[in-house]
């Protein structure tokens, strides 16, 4: 049996090669991914009601069909720029801790599988970045683009109450 193979100039892909699934977004210039397994749902901007005493980064809750959901504003949670939300600008609902917390993106890119030989170790990653580095899990390559795979439960887990 012949063996099937899709290539480009810089990746080989065997069509029977493991893979994982990360929900893609975008911060500013930056391509994210969140394990796909983590995501409830994707949700347009709503009204956030504020939380007083609340740590910066957390903008408040929402109510999900009945559940008080916080949520993060991850632009704030990276201390990068802030901007305004727009029309593309969405909340990422993913689960940690068997609790839901929200984030919101600038925009939400697609579902990716990213083939597992392609995912690479954060560890040697440069301290000069943005982002704290022990927030990210691995980094991922598609074709000739990176996306930085994001650890959630890392990020979130004091917002989800544990």
């Amino acid at each position: 049996m012949a063996e099937n193979k899709l290539s480009d100039d810089h990746n080989t892909l065997t069509v029977d090669e493991e893979r994982e699934e990360f929900i893609s977004f975008i911060l500013g210039d930056e391509t994210f991914g969140v394990d796909v397994l983590k995501v409830h749902e994707i949700i347009g901007m709503t009204e956030i009601t504020p939380v007083p005493d609340s740590v910066h980064y957390m903008k408040g809750v929402i109510n999900l069909r009945g559940n008080v959901v916080p949520v993060v504003d991850m632009r704030l949670r990276f201390n990068m720029e802030v901007i305004e939300y727009t029309h593309v600008t969405v909340i990422i609902i993913v689960e940690v801790n068997e609790r839901f917390v929200g984030m919101i993106v600038d925009t939400v890119s697609d579902v990716v599988g990213i083939p597992t030989s392609n995912i690479h170790e954060s560890s040697s990653l440069s301290s000069d970045m943005e982002i704290n580095s022990e927030f990210i899990q691995a980094i991922g390559q598609v074709d000739n683009q990176l996306i930085i795979i994001l650890d959630v439960t890392r990020i979130l887990e004091s917002e989800s109450g544990s």
